[in-house]
């Protein structure tokens, strides 16, 4: 992102939405507010362009960290850490793209859907791609998969400090474990899942168990 974009996206993060203003932004950027104005009309203009400009960066760095390797699962893992990454940056559209965007007007929330449905779409494609490659349980509810993965993903920079035990790196790769492996021990982990997974209701309505 250039630098008014990148200045927005701190304050818009450290302010929200509403606390960080047009003059602020201007001055954070080392631009005059005419100049800022004149760009971007409306601050929900200027979110916008944040937000888009994101959303480009953040699936460049996703498709660049998944594209590293062939394995579906491992194409998750890297694609997860780079994920956590742009989550936690400083200047993370991606952050105001999952938590602020329901702040803005109505008519300014469709283009941002746009926005997020772009993100989504990219995990979407990962998850089924690690499916179809056979990696994944037969007949899971991807969609499920999908709103897990993501919705744990998205948790960490509610409680992250940067100051703690562990990087972004390393929370990515014990999530993927947690997903992918799983937490039970060996002791008590079923031979077969598919039946497990009917009984608990994971896989797709249209699907049954192999």
């Amino acid at each position: 992102m250039d630098v008014i974009l990148s200045a927005a996206s701190r304050l818009f993060r450290e302010r929200g939405i509403a606390g960080a203003s047009m003059r602020a932004i201007a001055g954070e950027s080392g631009v005059l507010l005419g100049s800022l104005t004149y760009r971007y009309r409306t601050k929900s203009d200027l979110l916008l362009a944040v937000m888009t400009a994101g959303v480009d960066r953040a699936i460049a760095q996703i498709e660049d960290a998944s594209s590293a390797d062939e394995d579906p699962l491992l194409r998750l893992r890297l694609a997860l850490r780079a994920h956590l990454r742009e989550l936690l940056a400083a200047d993370s559209a991606v952050w105001l793209l999952l938590n602020e965007w329901g702040r803005l007007p109505p008519e300014s929330r469709e283009a941002l859907r746009v926005q997020r449905r772009r993100y989504e779409a990219v995990w979407g494609e990962l998850v089924s791609a690690a499916a179809a490659s056979g990696a994944l349980a037969p007949g899971l509810d991807l969609r499920l998969v999908h709103l897990f993965v993501f919705g744990a993903a998205n948790s960490v920079a509610h409680w992250y400090r940067a100051d703690g035990s562990r990087s972004p790196d390393e929370i990515a790769d014990a999530f993927s474990a947690f997903i992918g492996v799983g937490v039970l021990a060996d002791e008590v982990r079923p031979v077969h899942v598919g039946p497990l997974f009917a009984e608990l209701c994971a896989l797709n309505p249209t699907s049954t168990p192999e």
